[in-house]
């Protein structure tokens, strides 16, 4: 026997019940999963990365369950349910997908030897979403080309869709070697920031301000290298955790404590480190 999504469904609706159900399911709002739904895409992200799929598909059951608990808060307040939020998203696929449904409904087809090219594909998506966008904005705030662009976002990854909505519509760099100009003059601004702020003639906020400005060039550079600048930090984080790691079982086996080394014996140890990696990549 398997069970299905009406069985997910009656699961969820039972952890619900205010008499009979779970204590902890009952408590939670839609506020209050939202963190956990937001570790288990983490979670999913990193299966996959790690390219462990048994454990993906288990992840891949926890994020669904997120949905399903959503749904569930969802048909308790009467806003929707999960066969409202199904049809919904079958819907927009359909009408977004006019090059394999040209009819908008899953019986019609396309003719393979009168298929749309990539170039119209992309400006039909484009111009849908610009419709969808419109829409929306119709009763609310005025239109903007980089409407649709969740707030929620993490930072780094809000800054790259940003960048590349304002790239499709004109609003780029003409190549990359103004970003790397770009990039030395944040720098620069970010250190004088630093020091009127240490002298005390300015202040933590105009230093938050060219951080993050410079942060957002970054992410310019990646965009031009064609390089996910999450997934270049997350690298980065690892090969800082490995050394790091490293660096300690060395102190311990020789009996030292680390919180009594200097930075410059730390240091060598690093250094160390890193040409056994190098010696590790080049054999």
């Amino acid at each position: 026997m398997s069970y299905t999504i009406e069985d997910l469904k009656t699961l969820m609706a039972r952890l619900r019940d205010p008499e009979t159900g779970c204590p902890w399911d009952t408590r939670q709002s839609y506020d209050t999963i939202v963190p956990h739904t937001i570790e288990e895409a983490y979670e999913v992200a990193d299966a996959i990365e790690r390219g462990d799929f048994p454990h993906l598909k288990d992840e891949l059951g926890d994020l669904l369950f997120q949905v399903i608990f959503y749904a569930q808060l969802g048909r308790e307040d009467g806003h929707f349910d999960f066969d409202a939020i199904v049809d919904h998203l079958v819907r927009k696929l359909l009408r977004r997908h006019p090059h394999v449904f040209p009819e908008g409904t899953l019986d019609s087809r396309v003719d393979p030897e009168h298929r749309p090219d990539d170039a119209w594909i992309k400006e039909s998506w484009e111009r849908i979403k610009a419709e969808e966008r419109a829409e929306k904005g119709a009763d609310d705030r005025p239109v903007s080309r980089l409407d649709g662009i969740a707030r929620a976002l993490p930072a780094m990854a809000r800054a790259e869709k940003l960048q590349r909505r304002a790239a499709r519509h004109g609003f780029d760099w003409p190549g990359i070697a103004p970003v790397f100009d770009k990039l030395h003059e944040e720098i620069d601004e970010l250190k004088e920031a630093w020091r009127a702020a240490e002298s005390g003639q300015g202040d933590r906020d105009a230093v938050e301000d060219e951080l993050g400005d410079l942060l957002f060039v970054c992410v310019n550079l990646a965009r031009f290298m064609k390089v996910n600048p999450e997934q270049a930090l997350k690298r980065t984080n690892h090969k800082f955790e490995s050394r790091f790691r490293a660096i300690e079982r060395v102190l311990a086996r020789e009996g030292r404590d680390m919180d009594d080394e200097s930075l410059e014996a730390l240091d060598a140890i690093w250094q160390a480190v890193k040409g056994v990696e190098r010696q590790d990549q080049e054999g």
